[in-house]
C-alpha cells in the first residue's frame, strides 16, 4: 500500500476516498469538497472562489444584459465590450 500523498498521481482525491490520512500540504478529508466538474479541491479555496465580487458583478452584467451562452468579457465583440462595462459598473457599487 502507498503511504504518502507523493506517490499518488491525484493525492487529494485519495485522501477524499480515505486510501491515505492527509495530502502533502496538510489537507484532511473535511477540508476537501468536489466541484462541480467532479474534482477534488480545497474547500477553503473553493468557498473563495464562490465569494468573489468580480465573479458576482459579471454574473449580474450577464443578467442585466440578457447574455445567453460564450461571450469573452471585454473581447473583440460588442456584446463583450458591454458586458465588461457593464460588470466593472457594478464591481465599483
Amino acid at each position: 500500500m502507498k503511504k504518502t500523498a507523493k506517490s499518488y498521481k491525484f493525492p487529494k482525491n485519495a485522501v477524499f476516498k480515505g486510501t491515505i490520512m492527509k495530502t502533502v500540504g496538510g489537507l484532511k478529508k473535511e477540508n476537501l469538497v468536489k466541484n462541480k466538474f467532479g474534482k477534488v479541491v480545497s474547500k477553503k479555496l473553493s468557498l473563495k472562489g464562490k465569494k468573489s465580487k468580480w465573479i458576482a458583478a459579471v454574473s449580474k452584467a450577464r443578467a442585466f444584459l440578457k447574455v445567453k451562452g460564450f461571450t469573452p468579457v471585454g473581447g473583440k465583440t460588442a456584446a463583450g465590450k458591454t458586458l465588461l462595462a457593464k460588470a466593472k459598473s457594478f464591481y465599483k457599487k
